[in-house]
This record gives structure tokens, C-alpha cells and sequence, in this order.
């Protein structure tokens, strides 16, 4: 899964998702996914969806993955009294706005690229638009 080999600041603020994505146009392949809600995409919800796609491109196409989870999740132990600081570091995730392009695949025809993103698009829990180059 991915996540940051070293980071500036352990822990985060959580932030607020407001605003639009300026990446939002295929740069790398002839295809890809577009978000179309803002989320946290956790690593593991980007590894399932590039495995997904993974298993249908081969060596036939190439793979990019846009996004990158560098923002820290942290989570309190089960059970444990209020106070005592922030928790410990659970997971990462990928902040992503409305508008930015998750992964890009090119080397297929349109008819197969377009069901190899729509399997895709089923492991991630927003909703989202295949566009094209």
C-alpha cells in the first residue's frame, strides 16, 4: 500500500474539502477517472482500485495513479478516556476535491478502456466519470 516514506509533522489537522480539483484533465494516458465528490480515498481503497485495473491492462497498457495518500489519519485506543492528546497514526489517505483525475491507463482500445475503468470505479466509494483525452 502507499503511504509517505518520511513526513515534516507526524500528525495533521483534519482540514476541511471545499473547492475544486485543478487537475482535472488526462495528462499522462488516453483515459481515465474523474472524481466527481470530494473524499478521503484511504491507500488501501487506491491499491484495490489499481489492482482492479491492473488485472485487466497487463502488458498491454500502462497504469498512472494521480493521487497519493500523504495525509495521516490518526485513531484514539478502543475504551480510552477523554484527554491525553491526539492518537496515534491509523491509516493514510488522499485528500481528493471534485474534478481531479485518480488513475489514467492508455495502450487499449475505447470499448475495453472504458470497462476496465468502470470495473475500476466500483472499488471506490464516490462517484465518479470516465473521461478521455
Amino acid at each position: 500500500m502507499l503511504l509517505p516514506k518520511r513526513t515534516k509533522f507526524r500528525k495533521v489537522h483534519r482540514g476541511r474539502l471545499k473547492g475544486v480539483s485543478t487537475a482535472n484533465t488526462v495528462v499522462f494516458g488516453d483515459y481515465g477517472i474523474q472524481a466527481l465528490e470530494p473524499v478521503w480515498l484511504t491507500s488501501r481503497q487506491i491499491e484495490a482500485t489499481r489492482r482492479s485495473i491492473t488485472r485487466y491492462v497487463r502488458k498491454t497498457g500502462k497504469i498512472w495513479i494521480r493521487i497519493f495518500p500523504d495525509k495521516p489519519i490518526t485513531e484514539r485506543a478502543a475504551e480510552s478516556r477523554m484527554g491525553s492528546g491526539k492518537g496515534a497514526v491509523d491509516y493514510w489517505v488522499a485528500v481528493i476535491k471534485p474534478g481531479a483525475i485518480l488513475f489514467e491507463i492508455n495502450g487499449l482500445e475505447e470499448a475495453q478502456a472504458y470497462k476496465v475503468l468502470k470495473l475500476a470505479s466500483y472499488k471506490l466509494p464516490i462517484k465518479t466519470k470516465i473521461v478521455s483525452r
